[in-house]
Parts: C-alpha cells; structure tokens; sequence
C-alpha cells in the first residue's frame, strides 16, 4: 500500500499585536468610514479619565430600578459592601407594574467590546427564567463623558397569586471575551402592593 502525502496550502491565522487606543486613533486617519466608527465609540473626545492604580476595564457604578410614577430604588455599588446587601435587603416589585433596570458604569484604559448583562432568575430553587440584554461597545470614559448610562428594555412583573414570593437573582456584566466585570446575587419580592 502506498501513502501519498498532499501539501496543505491553508491560509495561516495570524494575530495582530496588541494596539493601546492612543495608536488606534493614529491608525488610518483618511479612513471616513473607520473615523465614523471611531466617533461613534466616542474616540477621540476629551482627556482619559482612567484610574492607573485600577486594573479594571468597567467599573458598575450604580444599578436602579425604574418604575414610573415612583422614586428610582438605586445602589450604590461602589460603596464597599454594596454587592453583598443585594442578596439580603430584597427589591419589591408590585405585580403586574411595568419597571426597567438602568446601569451606570465607566469604561477605562481601553476599547470595551460587547458588553452584556446575563441574568438567571429562580424561585424556590427552580430557574424561572433567564434573560441577556446587550448593552454595546465603549470607548473608555473622558472628561467629556465621565460615565455611561445604559437602559434596559421595560419589562411588566408578573401576577396573580401564584406569583407572588420571593425570587433570586444571579447576574453578570460580561464581555465578548467571556470577562466578568460583575458578578452578584439579589433577591427580589413580587407583591400585590409597594
């Protein structure tokens, strides 16, 4: 039996060397359509107001919860401790009432792609639901825009009598890379009234 051996002729992957965004804003200056993107990412606008001593990429600032007619119910997260009360101090939501998550969060030192919030909710152990919502791509925060600010898509709470108890989240802030920028448990409670 005789082997006959093909030479492969596959294109090789070659990966590019790790760009600091002050070189990405250099690069390709004629480029209107890569100027536009950049522009749109808020490259370019203001002085960097990212935290040497800090390695984070996105640091969550604050979560609210938004219902009209109401005062926003916000966190604090960059208190120390602020994460661990979620789990233990639960939101109550009114049945039925239509309510929004908003986000406020910095972006620092570099490009942050694909920024996604995941969350897992349960109910006496079993998983009720599991909801992403994709938040985008930022540029890292300048004194021109200090922070972000991102809103959910409204959701309505359940109803009815079955409904109604207690609920445990799980929820991450996550990125393209599959980097968790947080994650924290919270508990919420779906009563017939605030």
């Amino acid at each position: 039996m005789e082997i006959t051996y093909i030479q492969a002729t596959a294109p090789y992957l070659l990966l590019s060397i790790f760009e600091t965004v002050a070189d990405q804003l250099v690069l390709d200056q004629n480029d209107e359509s890569l100027n536009r993107w950049k522009a749109s990412l808020g490259l370019g606008s203001g002085t960097p107001i990212s935290n040497p001593n800090d390695p984070r990429t996105c640091i969550i600032k604050s979560l609210a919860l938004e219902v009209a007619g109401r005062e926003d119910i916000t966190i604090d997260l960059s208190e120390p401790g602020a994460v661990d009360c979620l789990k233990d101090k639960p939101f109550t939501i009114k049945e039925g009432c239509r309510f929004r998550i908003k986000a406020t969060f910095q972006v620092q030192h570099d490009v942050l792609s694909g920024l996604k919030y995941v969350q897992v909710v349960k109910r006496k152990g079993i998983r009720v639901s599991k909801d992403q919502e994709m938040l985008g791509s930022y540029a890292p925060n300048t004194t021109d825009k200090p922070v972000y600010e991102k809103k959910f898509n409204e959701e309505e709470a359940p109803s009815g009598i079955l409904s109604r108890g207690r609920y445990n989240a799980v929820s991450r802030f996550v990125d393209d890379d599959d980097v968790d920028h947080l994650k924290f448990e919270w508990t919420f409670e779906i009563a017939k009234d605030w």
